[in-house]
């Protein structure tokens, strides 16, 4: 959605000389006390206030703010469309929108034709409003995964919109008090952790003696009364009576509320049909609601700061209208809302014409995001995520528990804490009867005491909990507590701030709400000692995996395999990344893949399981190996040749070998399916066993995984396999601008970060690198004549200002910098291309495509076996070097590998290049009609003028029209 540009524009602000608060960044920098996280979205905060003005994002939007460009001539549109976007301004701001790349096609294609072909049918400032919840105020979501530092960000920002109100008392842009609100039913697990913005210090953001001039102002106040006062005969809200005392003061300032939504702002009100507010007041606990309602709407200059924001549901809506309230009568500054996760749980739908309706998943006002993997790269803990197919929930309770004991059980960290792991179910019963003793019996067969573990719940009619293990689990995170296992009942799922937790265990589905088995696995991910590697272990059953999968698809674009593929940043400096594709107007890439589909043919109708075993049993020695004991060294007749018929040494037992079959089918055969055939299988698994010496052994001359797996067969319907090919046209951006984030610094990043920023600043200049480079010599002949008349003798000649990547800038780096990871030889390959004569002579452009991650070009490879093709993996080229037909149409593609001496004889990466090097180009050739691509490998075995030579010549054998 948005926060990309906004990101883009922002980091252009940052480092240009219009930045006004340049000096304030650098401090914070400096101080070292914040995350880059926290530290980007502050610059995103403040760029948004100053630059954006507060104004809403609706307005920015139909102003052209996130516009990525204001130029008609390149637009791929008919002239109808180009006259109406030149006298409406929102009209082209919501065409960019629409048309921004979602990987292959546009963000919004529907959107996006409607617009061409009907531009004046379309209600453009109506839709902008319905994107942004129809809200006249700021409205900003700021979405940072748990343990990355939201209330001390939500401190921060407070601390900053006092500093610039003292400093501009008039400027309403920055906000005097402040109203944070906790959603419905978290107010037990989330107030206490906003306590603590009481603690943040003000010196981390601000320079004394303003720090403590601001910390001085602030006071805050917990509304958590529920009761009306006491000793009072007239009824009154406790709550409105604390805001009271403030709300008549002249020049408030510094106030915090903290608050749950719910049951003090939105408690008696109603929603209609049609989503209106409905606000009764004929009763006394409905002009108790109001009362205090009323009073904080009267509170000067009001930022409200929603935590957990997408918990809001329908209450979202009742608070956007209680908000739409303060705000007419001029008291809203701004909204924030922060959350980890900033997906809807079902799309946005806003009605555009008849046939065209747009669904939004992200929260559309989210300015700035996060990711959970950065997150874990950078700074939180590394989880190892397990799960267990076999669905005993105590089984996978024992498997977690072992796994911890083996790897934390000794882990203290440097606050004195000891490591923890929690499981978590969905019912007190369940705890109190089956995990409890269960757990007590583990902790001692590994050793530990039940002194070690905490059960922490509410109660119930038939289990209470005494006092004291409320205390326990307050304390939790101090160098007190020796509570290794904690056992938890709808508590700690979210909002639990607990650092020295460091696993987690979901057995079965309903030990937490589905909607957040995301949330509550990522509880033990908080970092508790800074800069050092710290791990976290996840045990889940195959359900509870299945969904947090699902969850970390939708809500972070990743997967639990890539987590627990991840590496811990090296601890060095994190270098920022800039996408550059709309500036260089790259387009996607055509090409057409080879796809397989593999059909099932059934060849019987049903298993026919009790003839396929009978004959298997029949045909039982066909399994069998011939073995022989040599009697002597030099024989020369068969007797000194002895044969075994059995040989083994591993116990076998009935039951077990069933169950292995059970388990090797993966589920596709149970043990009762085996009952009914139990006398020809004790029959089989007699003739593969024998017993020595009482003890039943298998008999290795049998093949034995050989055996099961026949038995298996025996259960399934004999099936052939069909393959049909086919080919299909894709189209793929070179640049996946979601996945773009921050890396650390390396020695192989290039161009270096600060020639990239240089990139960018020159970019929003719109000059060409000629121009520059005239602009710069200009100065310095100016500079020189000066020199001469002041009669200080002949001046210096210029140093060479520009670097080769930034004089090739428009040549490459379709995002900046890129980073070669340890390959050297690829970032040499670049450097030295971008200087050769063919390739400038010809106009082309290099792009690096190895980073996976980043891009949709791969191609899919294939071996041919037999007769049939067979998937040998995705191909993921290194580089694009392409000739343009037109300025938004690519027209010849060279594709170039370069590969170190130890994959030259790699079999799968020869696959590969071998498919590429032959079918794909002829494919390709066949269906455009001409040589579309061209292949070429290139090995650091050989030297680099070699390599370069090699290329050189395929660039004029090629590129020859």
């Amino acid at each position: 959605m948005l926060q990309n540009i906004i990101s883009s524009k922002k980091n252009q602000w940052v480092q240009s000389n219009d930045c006004t608060v340049k000096h304030l960044l650098d401090y914070i920098r400096r101080k070292g006390e914040l995350r880059d996280t926290q530290i980007e979205a502050i610059e995103t905060y403040l760029f948004l206030k100053i630059v954006g003005e507060n104004k809403p994002l609706w307005q920015l939007f139909s102003e052209g703010f996130f516009a990525s460009t204001q130029d008609l001539t390149h637009l791929n549109i008919n002239q109808r469309a180009r006259t109406h976007f030149e006298n409406n301004k929102s009209a082209l701001a919501l065409y960019n929108f629409a048309s921004q790349k979602n990987g292959a096609t546009s963000l919004l294609p529907d959107l996006e034709k409607l617009i061409v072909e009907r531009p004046e049918t379309v209600a453009y400032e109506s839709i902008i409003k319905s994107m942004f919840y129809g809200v006249h105020y700021s409205d900003y979501l700021f979405s940072l995964p748990m343990g990355a530092g939201k209330t001390y960000l939500m401190a921060a920002l407070m601390y900053l919109d006092l500093y610039f109100a003292l400093n501009e008392s008039d400027n309403k842009n920055f906000a005097h008090n402040f109203l944070v609100l906790v959603p419905s039913g978290l107010k037990s697990s989330i107030v206490p952790s906003l306590k603590t913005i009481e603690k943040f210090d003000p010196s981390w953001v601000l320079s004394e003696p303003a720090a403590s001039r601001i910390k001085g102002m602030i006071r805050f106040e917990v509304l958590d009364q529920a009761k009306s006062a006491k000793r009072s005969n007239k009824a009154r809200n406790p709550n409105a009576q604390k805001v009271n005392q403030y709300a008549s003061q002249q020049g408030l300032m510094g106030l915090v509320l903290v608050v749950n939504a719910e049951k003090v702002i939105l408690d008696r009100l109603e929603l209609s049909d049609q989503q209106e507010l409905i606000e009764h007041t004929e009763d006394q606990k409905d002009r108790l609601a109001n009362e205090l309602r009323n009073i904080i709407g009267k509170l000067p200059n009001l930022q409200i700061m929603i935590d957990e924001v997408h918990h809001a549901a329908t209450d979202d809506i009742k608070l956007r209208q209680v908000v739409n309230r303060w705000n007419d009568k001029g008291s809203v500054t701004t909204v924030l809302g922060f959350s980890g996760t900033p997906y809807l749980s079902s799309p946005d739908a806003i009605s555009v014409s008849a046939d065209t309706t747009l669904k939004f998943s992200q929260i559309t006002n989210t300015v700035y995001y996060y990711p959970l993997v950065t997150g874990i790269r950078n700074f939180l803990k590394k989880p190892t995520v397990k799960f267990a197919e076999i669905a005993d929930p105590l089984h996978i309770i024992e498997k977690g528990i072992e796994d911890f004991y083996r790897l934390y059980r000794d882990k203290v960290y440097l606050n004195r804490t000891i490591a923890k792991i929690a499981i978590y179910c969905g019912n007190i019963q369940r705890l109190e009867n089956d995990i409890y003793p269960f757990i007590i019996q583990l902790a001692k067969k590994f050793g530990d005491t039940e002194d070690n573990i905490l059960k922490y719940h509410r109660g119930n009619k038939v289990f209470k909990l005494p006092k004291q293990n409320e205390l326990e689990f307050n304390s939790l995170d101090t160098g007190l507590s020796k509570k290794r296992i904690i056992l938890l009942v709808q508590i700690g799922k979210e909002g639990w701030d607990c650092k020295s937790l460091t696993g987690v265990i979901l057995a079965q589905r309903g030990d937490c709400p589905q909607n957040m088995v995301l949330q509550t696995s990522c509880r033990c991910l908080r970092q508790v000692d800074k800069g050092e590697n710290e791990t976290a272990l996840v045990w889940l059953n195959a359900d509870n995996a299945q969904t947090l999968n699902k969850q970390l698809r939708e809500e972070q674009q990743t997967s639990i395999q890539e987590i627990n593929n991840l590496t811990k940043a090296s601890g060095s400096e994190t270098v920022a990344r800039f996408p550059r594709v709309e500036y260089l107007q790259l387009p996607a890439v055509d090409f057409y893949q080879m796809r397989i589909d593999y059909l099932t043919i059934e060849e019987e109708q049903a298993a026919n399981t009790a003839a396929k075993l009978k004959t298997l049993f029949d045909n039982i020695d066909t399994f069998r190996q011939s073995s022989f004991v040599v009697t002597r060294r030099n024989f020369t007749v068969a007797e000194d040749r002895t044969q075994i018929y059995t040989i083994g040494s591993e116990r076998a037992r009935f039951t077990e070998w069933l169950l292995d079959i059970a388990k090797g089918s993966f589920g596709g055969i149970t043990l009762q399916q085996l009952q009914p055939h139990q006398t020809v299988l004790r029959k089989i698994f007699d003739s593969v066993t024998y017993t020595k010496e009482s003890v039943l052994l298998y008999n290795e001359i049998y093949l034995q995984n050989a055996v099961k797996s026949q038995v298996r067969v025996a259960f399934s319907i004999k099936r052939s396999l069909e393959t049909k090919r086919e080919t299909i046209k894709q189209s793929a951006q070179m640049l996946l601008v979601e996945k773009l984030s921050p890396v650390d610094h390396n020695e192989n990043i290039y161009p270096s970060p600060q020639e990239a920023q240089q990139i960018i600043n020159y970019d929003a200049t719109g000059k060409s690198i000629e121009e520059v480079e005239n602009a710069l010599q200009l100065f310095y002949e100016e500079q020189k004549k000066k020199w001469e008349e002041q009669g200080l003798g002949a001046m210096a000649p210029p140093p060479q200002t520009l670097s080769a990547a930034i004089r090739h800038k428009d040549s490459s780096f379709h995002y900046l910098p890129y980073s070669f990871f340890q390959s050297g030889f690829e970032k040499g390959i670049l450097e030295n291309t971008l200087t050769l004569n063919e390739f400038k002579q010809r106009k082309l452009e290099m792009y690096y495509n190895g980073e996976r991650a980043l891009t949709q070009f791969q191609i899919q490879c294939f071996a041919k076996n037999g007769a049939r093709w067979q998937p040998v993996g995705k191909y993921t080229p290194d580089f694009l070097m392409i000739r343009r037909k037109r300025k938004n149409e690519l027209h010849k593609i060279l594709i170039i590998e370069t590969k170190g001496e130890g994959f030259s004889h790699d079999p799968k990466f020869l696959h590969r290049k071998n498919y590429v090097s032959s079918e794909f180009l002829r494919l390709n050739e066949e269906k455009f009609g001409y040589k579309r691509f061209e292949f070429l490998y290139l090995s650091d075995e050989s030297e680099m003028n070699d390599n370069l030579s090699e290329l050189n010549h395929k660039i004029i054998e090629f590129f020859n029209d």
